[in-house]
């Protein structure tokens, strides 16, 4: 244990913490003594335990004071576990069809307790890798997007209410920092944490570091990364960060959560289905060339966007007399005025979201923290190949995406490359 009460727990010790905490026992039934835990974490950063007892389940989420995939060389603040309660709970009540309900915080020991998402969910990445499509899917990621983005934004709250909720996520500055690096510098340097197929992709990568239009263009998405806090954002919302059936999406872990540009958000969902799309001819089969699916997954690019604008612009409209200062209804009032607003507004969302969806894309060839729906093509010639089309199609969004009236225009882009 540190000096702060901080202790990795097991899952023995697990066990008997979870006996002495009401919050977490109540979940689980009467009998204590054998319960079923497992560790189960698979991502970067920390552990994940499933706990199953006699008449319930759950999930206990421990943050670590390091990177976990990288090791005790790369401390990492365990006060993320705090950020990502707080977004749980704010995201949660804002859209509880689609955010898992948290159970108790422990702040002194990085450790969240929740709702277990009980098979047949799965990570949606593993979805996209399998071929699994998700009627949904589109349905519900616009909801909570539009839900969570809107209401924590100026077009809902005085600045007041705004300033002081981005005053206590600017406390998650670390985790800030680690994607002011890995996304937005690390891939357009030299970085012994960057890493590709090599030798595939040596020359792709050296191409980037020499891309100065490209270096342009991602300063600017760092700087507005860095400086515009438009709305509460999950800060990580890519497909494994997202847990699905057939009929439910959960958002999880929001450990990056912070005031930021909602396109960040946007971009990382959409720029991760990109990937997925250019991922299946590496899974594809004499028996299964995957062409249908990826026509599913451009349709629900398309309809992601859609839908989340749809619902986001009705938000908008339902709300317009309310508390919002952003635009003043003694100044906006006009249809014609409120129409140009809103139409900019929407305009300038959808480009930032293609320019973040492309520097998320990128990172995930070129830097580090690869995706698997690539690791997990066998032939790295195949896997560079996939992935290879993905950079090419990555760098020329961000630098052209601007030009990019719609969401269509993008899938279509996306099926020629």
């Amino acid at each position: 244990m540190t000096s702060d009460g901080f202790r990795p727990l097991d899952e023995k010790s697990l066990a008997e913490y979870i006996k002495a905490t009401p919050a977490l026992s109540s979940k689980l039934g009467g009998k204590l003594d054998h319960l079923q835990i497992k560790e189960v974490g698979d991502g970067n950063l920390n552990f994940v335990f499933i706990i199953v007892g006699s008449a319930g389940s759950l999930v206990v989420k421990q943050a670590l004071p390091y990177i976990r995939c990288i090791g005790e060389s790369w401390p990492m603040t365990k006060e993320r576990a705090y950020f990502e309660a707080m977004a749980l709970k704010e995201q949660g009540r804002l859209c509880p069809d689609h955010v898992p309900e948290v159970y108790h915080f422990d702040r002194d020991m990085s450790l969240i307790g929740m709702r277990y998402l009980e098979p047949p969910h799965i990570i949606l990445r593993k979805g996209l890798i399998a071929g699994i499509e998700y009627p949904l899917l589109a349905e519900h990621i616009s909801e909570y997007m539009a839900k969570t983005l809107f209401f924590t934004s100026l077009l809902y709250t005085t600045t007041t209410e705004h300033k002081r909720a981005v005053a206590e996520f600017c406390g998650n500055v670390e985790m800030c920092r680690l994607t002011e690096q890995v996304v937005f510098s690390d891939p357009y340097k030299v970085s012994q944490y960057n890493r590709w197929t090599s030798p595939y992709l040596d020359q792709d990568a050296e191409a980037v570091r020499q891309d100065n239009i490209l270096k342009v263009e991602v300063s600017q998405l760092k700087s507005m990364f860095c400086e515009r806090a438009q709305a509460l954002i999950h800060g990580d919302l890519h497909t494994g960060s997202v847990m699905v059936t057939h009929d439910s999406t959960q958002v999880i872990d929001p450990e990056f959560a912070f005031y930021g540009p909602m396109g960040f958000d946007i971009g990382a969902f959409l720029g991760n289905l990109i990937l997925a799309f250019f991922a299946q001819d590496g899974h594809a089969s004499q028996a299964n060339d995957r062409m249908s699916y990826k026509s599913w997954i451009l349709r629900t690019i398309e309809e992601t966007w859609s839908l989340f604008r749809k619902k986001f612009i009705a938000l908008w409209d339902e709300n317009k007399d309310g508390n919002g200062e952003a635009y003043l209804p003694p100044i906006y009032n006009n249809p014609d005025v409120w129409q140009l607003v809103q139409g900019k507004y929407m305009e300038d969302l959808l480009h930032d979201s293609l320019g973040f969806g492309a520097a998320k894309m990128i990172r995930r060839i070129v830097g580090v923290a690869h995706v698997e729906d690539f690791e997990s093509i066998t032939d790295a010639s195949k896997r560079a190949d996939c992935e290879r089309r993905a950079l090419n199609f990555a760098k020329m969004l961000m630098k052209e995406r601007r030009t990019f009236a719609s969401i269509t225009d993008v899938a279509s882009a996306v099926q020629k490359a």
